[in-house]
């Protein structure tokens, strides 16, 4: 996580699209952080992303 608190919302965000995007997979770690964020402090961040051609 970034080490500024109020840029974790749109690192998370821009990391879940990138990870979407790219058709990558996630491990049971990366998607328990993702939720707790998701759940949380984050629940109103929006992720847009374009699939990769």
């Amino acid at each position: 996580m970034p080490p500024a608190p109020n840029a974790t919302c749109r690192y998370l965000a821009e990391w879940t699209a990138t990870k979407l995007r790219w058709g990558l997979s996630a491990d049971q770690g990366e998607i328990d952080a993702i939720n707790v964020y998701a759940d949380g402090p984050c629940e109103m961040t929006v992720v847009h992303y374009t699939p990769a051609p």
